[in-house]
């Protein structure tokens, strides 16, 4: 896996990822939490195919702005850039759009796993 790799992840702003709707104001807004998930979707799955059997990604680290409000109906997207990767952990660049101006905009850090031992270690924890 080297640096440069591009991630993108798209949705519409619905009922469902709101403000409203999951518990992060009262607007009917794209919320902040959405945008968030959706930037983490543009990043894992970018990195997905680089990863050997068994592995994954988790998120670790997330430093957002949250720039501009987007109303329901529109179009958004997550565009992201692997700028840094120092053993595990895999940094990106990551802004968000919709389709009038930049709604968000910052860096994202994921680890990178072996998906059954940290499964392992978590249900120890747990169980």
């Amino acid at each position: 896996m080297d640096t440069g790799i591009k991630g993108y992840a798209e949705t519409t702003v619905n009922e469902s990822n709101i403000a409203a709707s999951v518990g992060s104001g009262l607007l009917d807004v794209f919320s902040t939490p959405s945008m968030i998930a959706l930037i983490e979707q543009a990043a894992a799955s970018s990195v997905s195919p680089y990863l050997e059997a068994g592995q994954g990604t988790v998120g670790m680290r997330l430093e957002v702005d949250h720039l501009a409000p987007t109303p329901l109906g529109e179009k958004v997207w997550a565009e992201t850039e692997l700028i840094a990767i120092e053993k595990r952990i895999l940094t990106f660049q990551v802004t968000a759009y919709s389709e009038k101006e930049k709604i968000g905009e910052g860096i994202h850090k994921r680890c990178i796993i072996l998906n059954d031992r940290f499964l392992e270690k978590m249900n120890a924890k747990y169980n």
